[in-house]
């Protein structure tokens, strides 16, 4: 049976950095939660950050800098008032990949716009609420090692690649 690494505020547990949770609801989730195959995780919390946590962005040299560049060492994550927690975002990323590797999931489904769990898009570093197309760090570290990443928004398109999948 496959299993798909899930942010834990997906799971309905309050970590996200304003103490909150964005549970998911639906006959898919529902199933998959029944069968066993959800593993749940916070990147950001794993990665040491506090809950509540002051909000943070991707901040790089060129505009639209997401989670592959905080990889490449070409951006940082910086939190609305300057602070560089770049280390805490890259230490639960790397832990989010064991926590995959370990449960041998090749999905992941993982919360938009978030600077760790993007996959879609991530907001642009200027604290306005635009975003930009682009990965989260966990995302991108996540799909260099080979996982499928999904928005909470994807979920059909994650039931079609397990079935292929499980074939």
């Amino acid at each position: 049976m496959e299993r798909i690494l899930v942010s834990s505020c997906l799971m309905g547990r309050p970590v996200r950095y304003d103490g909150a949770a964005k549970p998911m609801n639906g006959e898919l989730f529902a199933r998959w939660r029944g069968e066993g195959r959800l593993v749940h995780f916070c990147p950001e919390v794993s990665g040491g950050l506090p809950i509540p946590r002051p909000p943070a962005e991707i901040v790089g040299s060129s505009p639209g800098a997401d989670g592959t560049a905080v990889l490449d060492g070409t951006a940082q994550v910086r939190t609305d008032t300057g602070d560089d927690v770049t280390e805490a975002f890259m230490r639960g990323a790397r832990l989010a990949l064991e926590t995959a590797q370990r449960a041998g999931a090749r999905i992941a489904i993982l919360k938009e716009g978030s600077p760790s769990c993007g996959s879609r898009r991530v907001y642009d570093g200027t604290f306005t609420g635009a975003s930009v197309a682009g990965d989260g760090v966990t995302t991108a570290l996540l799909e260099r090692a080979g996982i499928h990443v999904f928005s909470e928004d994807d979920l059909d398109a994650v039931d079609a690649l397990l079935n292929k999948l499980e074939k």
